[in-house]
């Protein structure tokens, strides 16, 4: 019995422990389902968070590449812009390289070639001081000369200075001979000549004619005008009040007050002071003029200038003592020719200019004793060209 107890004990736990069992095992089965749920679940949240982090990252990384394409081609773009910059700057300064070699190459040729010219000017220059330096006392007579032959030749021609022209010439002729050069004899011969005809030009007095135009100048006041004018001072005799006079008497006192003068000339008007004094002021203007004209020595002007003063006497002056004294002495200096024709001195200057020629003539000439007979025959050959070179 115990045993059976014991049976029905162990089956009892048996059954208990199987339908333990049972439930243990359905309730794992339903924890397994429920944990295999939660896994599918947990994996598909996976899988799609994947898929969309996928999807990001991929869209992340579009734009990634984008931006750095469109930068690098913005980096690109930067750099050819600064690449052609730099080519401009290349250029810009070969250019300029360029300029400034031409330019210092210009510069050093023309500073050579100014260099060689005053290399070649101061070369010229120390001949000419050497030249100097070996002259003689004869060749600086000769020179003095010639400087004394072109100062006459400028003052007769430029200021008709004859007088100045004659002391050159015979202070050059004087040089000449104190040079003691035979080769100048042919220029003294001449210069012989040009003095002869230098003397025989008669001058004006430039002086005297000068002093008489003043004296006619003082003269104008006295002058009488052709038209009466109003104004003039009249001295009359005052009549004494208390004293009756007849009518004889009265007529020779309007005898005394009143001036007639019988004029060749119809009297249209009567001038006014103003236009008397000009009169007279336009006769002095007339007679500066032919003192400036004088002083010029411009004898188209002189005569121009007396002309022009003979008519205005004549138009507005009466023909009086005055006047016809006035008019005598204007025609006297319009006889005058203040400058004359003056001949030309120039041939003795260029027969001393040429002193070389004339040496080797005159040393061919004394080098030729047996033919002393024709030598002279150049120097009358020099005699009949300067005789025509006057001409």
């Amino acid at each position: 019995m115990a045993e059976l107890i014991e049976s029905v004990e162990q089956q009892q736990k048996t059954v208990k422990e199987t339908s333990q069992e049972v439930r243990r095992s359905r309730s794992g089965f339903w924890f397994g389902l429920i944990i295999l749920l939660v896994i599918a679940v947990v994996a598909g949240a996976g899988y799609y968070f994947f898929s969309q982090l996928r999807d990001k990252q991929e869209g992340l990384g579009g734009e990634v590449k984008g931006a750095v394409s469109q930068q690098i081609s913005d980096y690109q773009a930067q750099l050819a812009a600064i690449q052609s910059q730099l080519a401009t700057v290349q250029s810009d300064v070969a250019n300029k390289e360029a300029h400034f070699n031409n330019t210092v190459t210009e510069f050093s040729q023309l500073h050579n070639e100014k260099l060689d010219a005053t290399r070649k000017d101061l070369a010229e220059e120390i001949q000419k001081l050497q030249r100097q330096l070996g002259k003689t006392r004869g060749d600086w007579l000769l020179a003095d000369a010639e400087y004394l032959l072109s100062v006459a030749n400028q003052r007769l021609l430029l200021m008709g200075d004859v007088n100045t022209t004659r002391e050159a010439l015979e202070a050059a002729d004087q040089r000449l001979r104190e040079s003691g050069d035979a080769a100048a004899y042919k220029v003294r011969e001449q210069l012989a000549k040009d003095i002869a005809a230098i003397s025989g030009i008669n001058t004006a007095d430039i002086v005297g004619i000068y002093s008489t135009l003043q004296t006619l100048e003082s003269q104008i006041d006295s002058l009488t005008l052709l038209l009466p004018y109003a104004g003039k001072d009249e001295t009359v005799k005052p009549i004494a009040p208390e004293v009756k006079k007849e009518p004889t008497d009265l007529l020779g006192q309007l005898e005394t007050m009143v001036t007639i003068r019988h004029v060749q000339q119809h009297v249209n008007e009567i001038l006014t002071p103003e236009q008397a004094q000009f009169i007279r002021e336009q006769l002095r203007v007339k007679l500066e003029m032919i003192k400036i004209a004088l002083v010029q020595q411009n004898d188209i002007l002189y005569q121009a200038s007396l002309s022009d003063t003979q008519k205005w006497l004549l138009q507005n002056f009466a023909k009086e003592k005055e006047a016809e004294r006035f008019a005598a002495s204007l025609d006297k200096l319009a006889d005058v020719r203040i400058r004359s024709q003056f001949p030309d001195i120039s041939l003795s200057l260029k027969m001393l200019r040429d002193i070389t020629k004339l040496r080797i003539e005159t040393d061919k000439a004394l080098s030729s004793p047996t033919k002393s007979a024709p030598a002279p025959v150049p120097i009358a050959v020099d005699n009949e060209t300067t005789s025509a070179a006057q001409q």
